[in-house]
């Protein structure tokens, strides 16, 4: 292959040139440019680091139950599945350790920013779930209101009166986050009880009654919760970073 060959086709060579334009007329040019930035950064940042390293022992383990859980624990098995994904073994295994650093840069770059973020998010992570029935009139909300509290069932009248699609499930709303509650309706709901029925509440020409069913504040000791917010503050990180640099596309 010829230095100037991007790659071969059918033995025929992809010049650099015509691999720009082919990404170019299929709209990812930007994206392969964003992703090779991407990649120059984090490199970069691994080798002027010296607190990341990774424990052999670690990457080896995490090896063998990839093995384990893919069922290819026979070498043979495991060279068939390593040639079908266009790797080998060392490749595979500078793979996981590569993803292990990536990872601990992560947790450096984002520790002393997370507390903070998390705090700034939290109106839009905490969720409550939340039954409802919607009605177009406030006097027929009001007559609702009244049987519920005299001992009407709630389900039986949201599928039976309420024009919202999860009647369909006695109007239960699911998880819902508190920032993206109307105001009037976050207000109420912040300082209700589970099953305390609040309204009726005006809400774009239609009128609803809202039962609590649960609070489900969010937390940093939600594993899943503490690492999307570190990939966010992450991404910010290398999106500043990517900004500052001077890039030049050449291309013959």
């Amino acid at each position: 292959m010829e230095f100037s060959s991007f790659l071969t086709i059918d033995d025929k060579p992809i010049a650099y040139g015509q691999a720009v334009k082919y990404l170019q007329a299929s709209g990812k040019l930007g994206q392969f440019i964003g992703d090779i930035l991407r990649q120059y950064i984090i490199e970069q940042e691994l080798q002027t680091r010296e607190d990341i390293l990774i424990s052999s022992a670690l990457t080896e383990q995490t090896i063998i139950d990839f093995r384990l859980k893919k069922k290819l624990t026979n070498p043979e098995k495991f060279q068939e599945w390593l040639l079908s994904n266009g790797t080998n073994y060392d490749t595979f295994h500078s793979s996981v350790a590569y993803s292990f650093k990536v990872e601990k840069l992560k947790a450096i770059i984002t520790e002393s920013k997370l507390q903070e973020y998390f705090i700034e998010r939290k109106i839009y992570l905490d969720r409550v779930v939340v039954s409802r029935i919607l009605v177009e009139s406030q006097e027929l909300a009001e007559e609702l209101q009244t049987q519920i509290e005299e001992g009407a069932s709630f389900e039986q009248l949201a599928r039976e009166y309420s024009l919202a699609d999860d009647k369909i499930v006695n109007g239960m709303m699911g998880p819902v986050s508190r920032g993206t509650m109307p105001d009037r309706l976050r207000a109420v709901i912040d300082i209700a009880s589970p099953q305390q029925l609040v309204g009726p509440i005006e809400l774009e020409g239609r009128y609803g009654l809202f039962r609590v069913e649960q609070f489900l504040p969010a937390s940093l000791e939600d594993t899943q919760l503490k690492q999307a917010l570190q990939n966010e503050l992450f991404e910010k990180w290398l999106a500043e970073k990517i900004q500052k640099l001077t890039v030049k596309l050449q291309v013959n």
